[in-house]
């Protein structure tokens, strides 16, 4: 008898293609993308600027690439990015920002979807002064080491006027953007209006293998296409992964919820043992073992000699992650395992 398949919650980065995005990458027409001429590509990335009502969007390799593509547009080098303290633009990015875009981040206290757009105001530091003068905001959402927290529209809205009053830009680190939208039925539309840039991610919870895009003006995009050369994110007939792209945003955005609903089950199993990190709104269930008689390492040891892999993300974080690869029974025995281990 077949050994059963891991239960893979460590991120939803780890999905195989399904044999729909199989067929249309292998049926999808291709050229050199580095000259434009790349008919998948471009055909993705219009149809990406057209959902967050965007002039013009360009496709990366990467998200980490894409943010910094981004963060390079709005920031120039020797000027502040105000940022949360755990943003993945400066927590996983392995200081991309300062290395590669000579751009210095000040932070905000880890926040999430709480932020205080009056607090982000005082931070703003105006040219002169001797100080380097901020030039830009970004937000994450959703936050992943939030635990998938929705930033609400209305708090959005006010960061926008603070950075209209200082003449700021505001970038959204928008990996995971779709599932705010599936979460809270805010159209994709109405996110973009809000932001100069957007990096959006088609390889997390949309389950394609590849890439992310930049969003926003057409100037922007334009200067954007040489950031991505210079970075190296030069690709040639790279439709064979757009196609991907556009076969998930063409079938995978709706079916979000089943995600958000599987995760929502697992935090309600888990709750009595008084371990999640706030509460379950998209897909990630944060785990905050400071009170449990067992640390992050030992539980993901534990759950993996079981077949169940989470990420240990510290000493007493955990993090699980539900996607398209994980169907109910998938997650009725990660359940088994994680309840059973959390006994004792």
């Amino acid at each position: 008898m077949a050994e059963a398949a891991p239960v893979d919650l460590r991120s939803d980065t780890v999905t195989k293609p399904t044999p729909g995005m199989w067929r249309a990458i292998t049926e999808a027409e291709l050229g050199d993308d580095v000259y434009g001429e790349d008919p998948t590509v471009s055909a993705l990335e219009a149809e990406v600027a057209a959902l967050f009502g965007h002039e013009a969007a360009l496709f990366a390799p990467t998200g980490s690439m894409a943010n910094q593509i981004a963060l390079q547009l709005v920031t120039p080098r020797a000027s502040e990015l105000l940022c949360d303290a755990d943003a993945h633009v400066v927590t996983y990015e392995v200081g991309a920002a300062a290395a590669l875009g000579g751009i210095s981040t000040r932070t905000w206290p880890p926040a999430g979807g709480a932020i205080d757009p009056d607090v982000v105001a005082a931070m703003i530091r105006p040219d002169g002064f001797h100080a380097v003068p901020t030039r830009a905001i970004a937000v994450e959402q959703t936050h992943n080491r939030r635990g998938g927290e929705v930033i609400p529209l209305a708090t959005l809205q006010r960061l926008r006027e603070v950075a209209d009053t200082a003449g700021l830009a505001l970038h959204c680190d928008g990996a995971r953007v779709w599932n705010a939208h599936v979460a809270e039925g805010v159209p994709l539309a109405t996110y973009g209006a809000l932001f100069d840039t957007l990096s959006v991610c088609l390889s997390k919870g949309l389950g394609a293998p590849v890439g992310s895009l930049v969003v926003g003006s057409a100037e922007r995009i334009a200067e954007g296409r040489v950031i991505r050369k210079r970075l190296g994110g030069g690709m040639r007939q790279a439709g064979v992964l757009a196609a991907a792209g556009r076969y998930a945003i063409a079938h995978h955005i709706d079916r979000l919820a089943d995600d958000h609903a599987r995760a929502a089950r697992l935090g309600e199993s888990l709750a009595p043992f008084g371990v999640l990190a706030g509460t379950v709104r998209t897909n990630i269930v944060a785990l905050d073992l400071t009170h449990a008689a067992i640390d992050a390492p030992a539980l993901g040891a534990a759950a993996r000699a079981e077949g169940v892999l989470v990420s240990v993300l510290g000493p007493r974080v955990a993090r699980l992650v539900t996607h398209l690869d994980l169907d109910d029974p998938a997650i009725d025995r990660a359940i088994e395992v994680l309840t059973r281990i959390l006994k004792g």
